[in-house]
């Protein structure tokens, strides 16, 4: 089992940039696949980026160029960088992290683009 906690959301200019972070109540060392997640109101929540383990990344086509996903297994958290944003950003971002088969979430940061 593992609790996350993300932070770094808010209200940002379109243009701008933000960092989310994931942190872990334990070791990520042994956790493959850690990702973010976002859904927008009345969206489906879908995948922005998962890193793996061994650094490998996987980002949406929509993100791609502008946000980087990050681990710092020593701090056992994961970063979402976020640049260029834009209003279609605007989202609850969670963090997820799957263990043996079975996904934990956390409570989700909101992030804002004005336009």
């Amino acid at each position: 089992q593992v609790q996350l906690v993300e932070s770094g959301g808010g209200l940002v200019q379109a243009g701008g940039s933000l960092r989310l972070s994931c942190a872990a109540s334990r070791s990520i060392l042994s956790i493959n696949a850690m990702g973010w997640y976002r859904q927008a109101p009345g969206k489906q929540r879908e995948l922005v980026a998962a890193v793996t383990s061994g650094g490998g990344t996987n980002y949406a086509d929509s993100v791609k160029g502008r946000f980087t996903i990050s681990r710092d297994n020593a701090k056992n958290t994961v970063y979402l960088h976020m640049n260029s944003l834009k209003s279609e950003d605007t989202a609850v971002y969670y963090c997820k992290a799957e263990i043996s088969g079975r996904n934990y979430w956390g409570q989700g940061t909101q992030v804002t683009v004005s336009s």
